[in-house]
């Protein structure tokens, strides 16, 4: 088993490593137990579980960033606690109460301290906070027993090549249906990700980007991530859609780029027939942060953004205004940190 004194955090990929400690909370008889962290990395269920059968299951993403004091923060829990909620509800699950939530965040960075990477490595503790349905069941309904367990790791880059453009290629498949599950963070959506996204792979590409279902010529997602835009009269433009996952990087982005660098900001529809608009483009999220993209497919025409090789001047600001927030190097809009309270 890994220690924190045995990994080169300068070289940390973005993979699983059991850190030792995990919070769970469980649901049973119509409420939750107190929750408090466990040690066993595996979970015993029933093989009636509705999560195997009918995927009854939510998620979150989220890190814990170590500043140059040595101090250790976390960024906007309580917007990763309320879509939680609301993936929940979505799926007809026992929500986890998100004051609840937040509390178990902090408990389970606090005793997994000594895993939150050095202040400079550019790593970050992953939090990944999940929520299952469980007990005896085989009927498609709810099911009456959950389970919510946080577990953490740490991570680095995302993708290995860090902050430098990616080429993506518009897939014809749909990453979810009008009116479905996309804008909640359920397992199925990213289950339905994986080959179309392998496609893409397998012809040299970073990922897939996803078209709206209904029409096929709006763009919404990039892989597992929100797409924005700069366009060249300096507007920071990402789709708006009832289908796409409401990222809090995204929005964070918005305001950022309204309140910081001084951009015009809108949602709205990004056809795939005017990339010609955009300065510069890319894509967003917990886990990859903002990756550059270098230039986007659709079938035999390739667009080029600002560069297949270099990275544009306002996505290198947007990237150190949120990254220096969140590692404690500037200062954030009210709300946004929150200092874990360490032994």
């Amino acid at each position: 088993m890994q220690t924190p004194e045995t990994i080169n955090w300068n070289e940390l990929g973005f993979g699983y490593i059991d850190t030792g400690k995990r919070f769970r909370a469980y649901y049973k008889d119509g409420q939750w137990s107190k929750g408090g962290i466990e040690t066993d990395r595996h979970l015993r269920i029933s093989e009636a579980s509705n999560v195997l059968h009918y995927g009854q299951t939510c998620f979150e993403g989220l890190k814990a960033y170590r500043t140059k004091s040595g101090e250790i923060q976390l960024f906007r829990p309580d917007e990763n606690a309320k879509r939680m909620r609301r993936s929940a509800e979505r799926l007809l699950m026992a929500p986890y109460p998100e004051e609840d939530f937040v509390r178990a965040v902090h408990e389970v960075v606090r005793a997994n301290a000594d895993w939150v990477p050095p202040y400079g490595s550019g790593a970050s503790l992953y939090i990944r906070p999940l929520l299952i349905g469980v007990g005896d069941g085989i009927g498609v309904a709810p099911a009456s027993e959950y389970i919510f367990t946080i577990f953490v790791t740490p991570v680095g880059a995302y993708f290995k090549k860090g902050l430098a453009p990616a080429n993506f290629l518009i897939s014809d498949y749909d990453r979810a249906a009008p009116k479905g599950t996309g804008a909640a963070k359920v397992a199925g959506n990213y289950a339905a990700s994986l080959y179309p996204g392998k496609l893409a792979k397998s012809q040299g590409y970073t990922d897939a980007i996803y078209l709206d279902p209904a029409t096929k010529t709006k763009i919404e997602e990039v892989g597992a991530a929100n797409f924005f835009g700069i366009t060249k009269d300096g507007v920071f433009l990402t789709p708006k859609s009832p289908s796409i996952l409401p990222s809090i990087t995204k929005y964070s982005l918005l305001e950022l780029a309204e309140k910081r660098l001084g951009l015009k900001v809108k949602e709205g529809d990004v056809y795939v027939d005017q990339l010609d608009q955009f300065a510069e483009a890319g894509a967003c999220g917990t886990a990859a942060v903002i990756t550059p993209i270098g230039s986007i497919t659709v079938g035999d025409t390739k667009h080029v953004f600002f560069s297949e090789t270099e990275v544009g001047p306002t996505i290198q600001r947007l990237y150190r205004e949120l990254t220096g927030i969140q590692y404690g190097d500037l200062p954030a809009p009210d709300g946004w940190i929150q200092k874990v309270d360490l032994p």
